[in-house]
């Protein structure tokens, strides 16, 4: 046994010394193959690199995986981020052309208002319809103003195309407007080309009737219906609407005004008459001042 374990190391020591010696070998003349500047040691040392390092891809591949899927998610993230900032953008300006659609609405039906000629000696209030009477039973709407802006009974109302009603109900900022359409209204109105006179009455309807008609032959659908101005209450000359026929060949009246919108009305300011109280050279003196002046005398 000590004969045999002594052959085999005597084998492996000259074996070992080789390999250490060879080994030295190849790192010096690495070391001196790196250290040399020559062109041709440059070639060699490139064309080593490039035949190793390449073949190392293999090993950063789930590295590489795993920085592109962060960069990926965070991309993502960006993305959503910037998705649901502009959904926020893109309701805010769904509200804004909303309210813009609003106002250009408003600003035509003020404009409509505003092209309405009426006589100069008649001045005008314009209010903004806060609700409508929400019964059938009741045609009327109330505006924002009232007795604080010098609003009185009676006094007509108009929307930017025509006619509306009259004040029927002041309060101290509100007032009640009854629509020509009101089973109570009664105005009066002139029919042309005719010239016809007629009362247009409400019957809680879109289309008041024509009642009291003069010469109820010679008016025709499609004559244009204006506010006569008979009994001081309204203007004359304020367009109401035009004649229609119904089924029942009744005479209505359409009116050009849009009662699904009102959103503004003019209040017309009726002048009152002045009280005369002193006596003229037309009016003869009362008793009491005839005798007042006999006294005197």
């Amino acid at each position: 046994m000590a004969k045999e374990r002594h052959s085999a190391e005597e084998y492996t020591g000259p074996v070992r010394r080789l390999l250490v010696a060879v080994l030295a070998l190849f790192l010096i003349a690495v070391f001196i193959t790196w250290r040399i500047d020559s062109p041709r040691v440059e070639r060699f040392r490139t064309e080593i690199t490039d035949r190793l390092v390449p073949s190392m891809d293999w090993a950063m591949a789930p590295i590489t995986g795993l920085a592109d899927l962060g960069s990926d998610f965070r991309s993502y993230q960006r993305i959503y981020e910037q998705n649901q900032e502009l959904k926020r953008e893109l309701q805010q300006m769904s509200a804004w052309k909303e309210a813009a659609l609003q106002l250009e609405q408003e600003n035509a039906r003020l404009l409509d208002l505003n092209r309405v000629r009426l006589d100069p000696k008649f001045t005008h209030v314009t209010g903004v319809v806060l609700a409508d009477s929400g019964s059938p039973f009741r045609q009327s709407v109330l505006i924002n103003v009232g007795e604080r802006d010098g609003i009185r009974d009676g006094w007509a109302t108009m929307d930017g195309l025509g006619l509306v009603g009259r004040i029927s109900g002041v309060g101290q900022t509100t007032s009640r407007v009854i629509l020509l359409t009101d089973a109570s209204s009664r105005v009066p109105v002139t029919i042309q080309p005719a010239g016809v006179r007629a009362i247009l009455a409400g019957d809680n309807s879109a289309r008041p009737h024509l009642d009291l008609v003069e010469n109820l032959d010679a008016l025709r659908p499609g004559d244009r219906v204006f506010s006569s101005g008979d009994g001081k209450v309204f203007p004359a000359g304020i367009l109401v609407g035009e004649v229609v026929q119904d089924a029942d060949r009744r005479l209505r009246v359409r009116p050009v005004a849009d009662y699904e919108r009102l959103e503004f009305l003019r209040v017309i300011r009726t002048q009152e008459l002045e009280a005369i109280e002193d006596p003229g050279t037309l009016i003869a003196p009362s008793e009491e001042t005839a005798a007042a002046e006999a006294t005197d005398g």
